[in-house]
């Protein structure tokens, strides 16, 4: 069974590294839950606008969003019961990080992408790689 990965901050512009996640994730082989304001899909996949109101269980998250945004998500990756959440450059502040760790979480500073073994160098807003 694959590992279920929520992209916050998930961006239907080919260009943002919260599009190139999307992307990445589902090359290889995640389900992949986007998570945007605004509903519709992004890469063909149905969009949520936040961790709560996704009914399954989510094994990781990555962010993608600017610190004052991220600050006010990370309880609710808590709440939600998240194991594993990734700060990528860009959304690591340290007063993210820290909220991150007062509502119990351990987060990753690091890109999620590279994380997984791949290079964000590798989707190109021209390229499709989703399989």
């Amino acid at each position: 069974m694959s590992r279920t990965v929520a992209v916050l901050g998930a961006s239907r512009n080919r260009e943002k590294f919260g599009n190139k996640a999307v992307r990445a994730f589902a090359y290889r082989g995640y389900r992949v839950i986007p998570i945007n304001l605004r509903p519709g899909l992004i890469e063909g996949i149905r969009v949520f606008t936040s961790v709560l109101s996704v009914p399954d269980r989510i094994d990781l998250a990555t962010v993608y969003l600017q610190p004052s945004v991220g600050r006010s998500v990370m309880k609710e990756l808590a709440q939600k019961g998240i194991p594993e959440v990734w700060l990528n450059p860009g959304a690591d502040g340290e007063d993210v990080a820290e909220m991150a760790r007062a509502v119990g979480l351990e987060p990753i500073l690091d890109c999620s992408i590279v994380g997984i073994g791949e290079s964000p160098a590798s989707y190109p807003s021209d390229v499709r790689r989703m399989g």
